[in-house]
């Protein structure tokens, strides 16, 4: 039977897609705009298509199924799933408002994950018992390998097109790598929406489960994917535009050959994890990649003093999702 409390998860949980569309549009579309090879609303709406594009061709959600596994299922109920998506959904607004790319999957793990904790507490057991750790260390390991990952592709990239290109005329080369461009940074969007948009499905088929509308070995039904992608390919079409400033031009300036290599770099990475079914951020990842490109020119093309904001930014998002969570999931087990 279909409660008012799952549907009102299951919103929320679309709510949080579409959020996660706008926020983390700068990762596809930042170096696109910054070097002017689309306006920012072209780059939206071909963002946007690729998201959705992830749908029709991505069909094992291996990553899906690490953010279901997160909590153990004897934690999970559907208050716990409702305190976390609260929390996920609060710091993500909160870091789009300040312009920071924080990690929309670090943000929704670390809430999930919080208030299993917290309600492992009330149950009389060691919070630590109600989260899959193997998990949870991975994937925070993850916060710094992925940038570093991206940096390096990024940086061995560029090197080896700075070489193949070295006698070429600057006029047609820009030409030839804004019309790269649009291929690299289409792959960039399609890898975004096949890995972000898994990290709600896990959430979406806990809830199924948690409110017994479908067994836990039952396969995911096909509507969940549907909606995600949907929600977060729109939410990519409406922009974030004060993080895709901070993106394209903040960090480092942005060339259409540095654009290629930054982009192909998140892609690749990108396509890695979401094979292995790890979630990882697409915003440390596009990150690392544009460090990659600025440290070819030199160490002070990059401005550090932004980078080293992003990395805090970055560090305390699971604890602050987590905290959060906690705090929803106190008030709402005080006032049943």
């Amino acid at each position: 039977m279909v409660t008012s409390l799952l549907v009102v998860v299951v919103m929320l949980a679309i709510i949080f897609d579409f959020i996660n569309g706008f926020h983390d549009a700068a990762n596809s579309i930042a170096t696109i705009v910054s070097t002017k090879v689309l306006t920012p609303f072209q780059a939206v709406l071909w963002a946007a298509a690729f998201n959705f594009l992830a749908f029709f061709l991505i069909k094992d959600h291996k990553v899906a199924n690490t953010i279901a596994k997160t909590v153990h299922e004897n934690f999970i109920t559907m208050h716990v799933i409702l305190a976390g998506l609260v929390a996920a959904i609060t710091w993500n607004l909160i870091t789009w408002w300040f312009g920071i790319p924080s990690s929309s999957s670090h943000t929704l793990i670390g809430g999930f994950a919080g208030a299993g904790m917290t309600n492992a507490l009330f149950l009389g057991a060691n919070a630590w018992n109600a989260v899959d750790t193997h998990s949870i260390f991975t994937i925070a390991a993850y916060i710094f390998l992925a940038p570093f990952i991206g940096l390096f592709i990024a940086y061995v990239i560029t090197i080896i097109i700075l070489h193949i290109f070295k006698n070429s005329r600057p006029a047609s080369a820009e030409r030839w790598f804004k019309s790269a461009q649009l291929v690299s940074s289409g792959a960039l969007s399609f890898a975004h929406g096949g890995n972000d948009a898994q990290k709600v499905m896990g959430i979406i088929y806990v809830a199924l489960i948690a409110s017994k509308v479908i067994p836990p070995d039952a396969k995911m039904p096909e509507w969940i994917p549907l909606a995600c992608y949907s929600a977060i390919a729109l939410g990519t079409m409406s922009g974030g535009w004060k993080i895709v400033k901070t993106m394209g031009s903040k960090i480092t300036k942005v060339t259409p050959l540095e654009g290629v290599s930054a982009e192909t770099a998140g892609a690749i990475t990108l396509f890695v994890t979401e094979r292995l079914g790890i979630p990882v951020s697409t915003t440390h990842t596009i990150t690392g990649s544009i460090i990659g490109v600025g440290l070819t020119k030199r160490v002070s093309a990059v401005r550090w003093g932004v980078t080293i904001n992003l990395l805090w930014a970055w560090v305390i998002t699971i604890p602050i999702s987590a905290l959060v969570a906690a705090l929803v999931f106190t008030i709402i087990h005080f006032t049943q």
